[in-house]
């Protein structure tokens, strides 16, 4: 069964809806330069209304390993997103405290990455590369080198998913899980609820085939 992410959840409502039409875990985007960003006051209310067996995420971009997990320790994140140019040391000090998934950007054609580098990470997230950019982008990821990587790691799918493809992708890739914000937003970081019902009855059916 593929996993569903939602990322870039910036309100309780949008948490709420998300958790009930099933989403594993849900994202927290503390980059100040990306719209979905939030405070941590924000991010603790959302944290608070998620029920049981639905994760939170902390998106942390660059950060140094101890504010990730000082943040991480004060929200009591269940894992933390590294979605920058995060050194295999800083994952490495941040997977003894708290599960890590580790972000690599997949430039069109481009080779797979040593993934052994990052060995302390829990799973890694494949997005689209974009230069200058750390994600939302809503650019597709390259699917047939997901697909190398997904046969040996544990993979999270990410870059340019939404309603109309995400069963294509999970058949292409099969992936650990798949991770969406934009495409199923009305406008940056704000969730559209009809967008996330068929994501997910998109996910399901994926699932059952």
């Amino acid at each position: 069964m593929v996993r569903v992410k939602i990322c870039g959840v910036t309100n309780p409502a949008d948490a709420r809806l998300a958790a009930e039409l099933g989403a594993h875990a849900i994202g927290l985007n503390f980059y100040t330069q990306s719209p979905r960003c939030i405070s941590p006051n924000d991010a603790a209310k959302i944290v608070r209304i998620l029920p049981p067996f639905v994760t939170s995420v902390g998106v942390f971009v660059n950060w140094a390993a101890d504010p990730v997990i000082a943040l991480s320790k004060a929200l009591h994140l269940s894992s933390a997103q590294l979605h920058g140019d995060e050194t295999p040391q800083t994952c490495a000090t941040i997977a003894q405290q708290f599960p890590v998934i580790k972000v690599i950007r997949l430039g069109k054609g481009s080779a797979l990455p040593k993934f052994a580098n990052y060995r302390a990470a829990t799973a890694f997230l494949l997005d689209a590369a974009s230069s200058g950019e750390f994600g939302g982008t809503g650019k597709t990821t390259d699917w047939s080198l997901a697909r190398r990587a997904a046969a040996k790691h544990r993979i999270i799918l990410a870059g340019g998913l939404t309603p109309e493809n995400v069963a294509e992708a999970i058949r292409t890739v099969q992936p650990y899980a798949v991770d969406v914000a934009s495409g199923v937003e009305s406008r940056p970081g704000k969730k559209d609820p009809g967008k996330l019902r068929a994501f997910f009855a998109e996910v399901a059916r994926a699932n059952n085939t």
